[in-house]
């Protein structure tokens, strides 16, 4: 136990992937979520960003400090250096920089980097070990490679939002950036492990082409499945996880709040049934229709509290549909520690940093500052060449 406990101090303090340079030219999110779990993991991470401005997130609101909490909570633990790419001396700068990188991530439309003097094959030729990483939204080749687009366009083009619509038909319209995080600062992040591992066996870097609408598929795997396999291609309100079930919906209470329902297996449904007193409902095949409407005729009859008491210790899959501030103060989350990192604005203010999907012995627990737009200019530019 006592080993156990100074190997993981040990990876705490230096972190799994100590040594390990990454230069960075990606903004805004996929490929700083990437860099960031680089850094928690004990990269070095190098951000280049345009001088004045800096990243475009610096500029968002709300303020924490002198730049936007979304561009804090995204870059702690980085360095920044100021390069104007379109200059021909801060080029060599940055070519200077990628020679002694181990990572490369970037996240601009294809073939703008060969046009700076910063492509794939001209850093190879500099650099043979160089993990190259480039995110964009449809990738480095196709009909849309060049198509400006946002995570909304990713998930509409799909298929994923057309399975929001409601009974009106209208889509809904997606809360979470999963093209950006799942379908880019994930993958992106697994590759470059995967092409650092292969590096050790062969000494070679790779390019690695992440495209983010790619990925998003990968989300929706069971509707591939029933579609190319059966020809059920899913439909909203038609199918298990789009509403085509009673055991799997959102119902409302009497307060007007919501409870999110999910007794899909049948041990979960008779157990849900009971606490509703309504076993006549054990049949949902016959008329799902007619046995989802009788269900939230009966959860609309009691407070969402009233639900809650009655549902405690019973195995049934039924939760309250939260806000953020109310998960956030769960007592589960609390006790995991899921807010214990800080994030420092440099003023002496603080905020719970970003949860990331790092197991705890890998995550590094040291700096919670983010970096100065360009202070590390001086030395970067002191190093050898």
């Amino acid at each position: 136990m006592n080993t156990q406990k100074t190997l993981w101090q040990r990876n705490i303090q230096r972190g799994p992937l100590a040594g390990i340079r990454v230069v960075d030219f990606s903004t805004l999110l996929p490929g700083p979520m990437c860099s960031l779990l680089l850094a928690q993991a004990g990269a070095e991470v190098i951000k280049v960003e345009r001088p004045g401005r800096g990243d475009e997130m610096r500029s968002y609101l709300p303020r924490f400090g002198t730049d936007g909490v979304n561009f804090a909570l995204l870059n702690q633990g980085k360095r920044s250096v100021a390069l104007n790419l379109k200059d021909a001396a801060a080029q060599k700068e940055a070519i200077a920089l990628v020679r002694t990188a181990d990572v490369l991530i970037e996240q601009f439309r294809p073939g703008v980097m060969e046009r700076l003097g910063l492509g794939y094959e001209a850093m190879r030729a500099l650099n043979p070990r160089l993990v190259y990483c480039a995110i964009t939204g449809w990738g480095q080749y196709g009909p849309l490679a060049n198509m400006a687009a946002h995570d909304l366009n990713y998930q509409a083009e799909t298929g994923l939002m057309g399975l929001t619509a409601g009974a009106d038909g209208t889509p809904g319209l997606p809360n979470t950036l999963a093209a950006d995080i799942s379908g880019g600062a994930y993958p992106a992040m697994m590759n470059i492990l995967l092409a650092l591992r292969a590096r050790e066996e062969d000494g070679q870097g790779r390019f690695i082409d992440v495209a983010m609408a790619d990925n998003l598929f990968t989300l929706i795997y069971w509707g591939l499945g029933n579609g190319f396999a059966a020809g059920e291609w899913p439909t909203p309100g038609g199918d298990v996880v789009t509403g085509g079930t009673p055991r799997y919906q959102v119902y409302r209470t009497l307060d007007a709040r919501f409870l999110a329902c999910a007794p899909l297996e049948q041990k979960f449904w008779e157990n849900f049934l009971r606490v509703l007193d309504a076993q006549h409902l054990l049949d949902d095949a016959a008329d799902p229709p007619a046995t989802r409407a009788a269900i939230a005729a009966i959860i609309e009859t009691k407070t969402a509290d009233d639900w809650v008491n009655r549902f405690e210790g019973v195995d049934a899959c039924v939760s309250i549909v939260k806000s953020l501030q109310e998960a956030v103060d769960t007592p589960h989350f609390r006790e995991r520690g899921l807010f214990a990192g800080r994030v420092s604005s440099g003023s002496g203010t603080e905020i719970p940093a970003v949860p990331l999907p790092l197991g705890r012995h890998f995550r590094l627990e040291s700096s919670s500052e983010y970096p100065v737009l360009g202070e590390a200019n001086a030395d970067v530019r002191a190093e050898p060449d």
